[in-house]
């Protein structure tokens, strides 16, 4: 991967994480995106995994790409500073991965989307499979949503009930696929920044479970509405609702992640959310050469 003017090309590790992350923010700065991938944690799942490859010039990192291994596929996740784009440094990086990727093939997860790399997978006989909206709310103008006829909401209690309706509002979902109900609140109960003060339960006028909203820090995690309630604006009252919460829990905005083809997208923006980059994940078209 040398060659590439004055570029030094090396293997990447723990001790450049502050450099992966000050990487990972210039592109976010730029693209917008998932702003979690802006910090530590997430940098290093991402980019630091089994081997990680960078483009450093003088002292700064302008290009990394991270692939895992162990798993089929192999994940890949790579970046390119905004200033030292369209030089090829995206295709030397996805080249790389290909190569270290070995016979288990690859899925590229970018949580950072811009239209050059998009335009440079579709060549290279990628095709998008998930494409996702991160949408930012800021608090200090609030949505007013009346409560529905007969509903009430409360703090959700994790148990059978909450994934009862988790499951009855997404069970016709395309391609849902149900998990174990502990797992499903495991993850949750186990998450540090879960807020059960702001995870909450719609029920109507017999008493029975209508929507669901669950809040992780200041983000809100899933919405979901019971097929019978839909249209009756449950929904849009219970996000108003952990939009308010978080206000007063003093936080300066909410945000959440919906997928581009979800129409509740629509719903998110006529509260008041507003666009903050995408997020996606691509993998070679059947029989693709790589």
């Amino acid at each position: 991967m040398g060659g590439t003017g004055a570029l030094v090309w090396r293997e990447v590790g723990e001790d450049d994480l502050p450099a992966l992350t000050g990487l990972a923010q210039a592109c976010l700065a730029t693209d917008g995106g998932l702003p979690l991938f802006g910090r530590t944690p997430l940098v290093r799942a991402r980019l630091l995994q089994a081997r990680t490859h960078g483009a450093w010039s003088g002292g700064d990192l302008v290009a990394a790409v991270g692939v895992g291994a162990g798993r089929t596929p192999a994940t890949a996740t790579g970046l390119v500073h905004p200033a030292w784009r369209g030089r090829g440094l995206g295709g030397a990086l996805l080249d790389w991965a290909e190569k270290h990727s070995g016979d288990a093939g690859l899925l590229v997860t970018t949580e950072t989307w811009n239209a050059g790399a998009e335009e440079l997978f579709a060549k290279r006989g990628y095709t998008r499979t998930f494409l996702e909206w991160v949408l930012r709310h800021g608090l200090d103008a609030l949505p007013e949503v009346a409560a529905p006829d007969g509903v009430t909401v409360e703090p959700a209690t994790l148990g059978p009930e909450l994934f009862a309706t988790y499951r009855a509002s997404f069970a016709d979902r395309p391609g849902f696929v149900e998990p174990e109900a502990d797992e499903w609140l495991g993850d949750l109960r186990d998450d540090e920044d879960f807020r059960p003060e702001l995870t909450l339960l719609a029920r109507g006028p017999d008493g029975t479970a209508a929507g669901f909203v669950t809040v992780l820090d200041n983000w809100i995690d899933q919405v979901g509405v019971v097929p019978d309630w839909r249209g009756r604006r449950v929904g849009a009252y219970l996000v108003a609702r952990v939009l308010r919460g978080l206000a007063d829990a003093g936080a300066d905005a909410a945000w959440l992640c919906v997928n581009d083809d979800n129409p509740a997208a629509g719903l998110y923006r006529r509260l008041g959310f507003r666009d903050f980059g995408r997020r996606a994940r691509y993998r070679p078209d059947a029989g693709a050469v790589l």
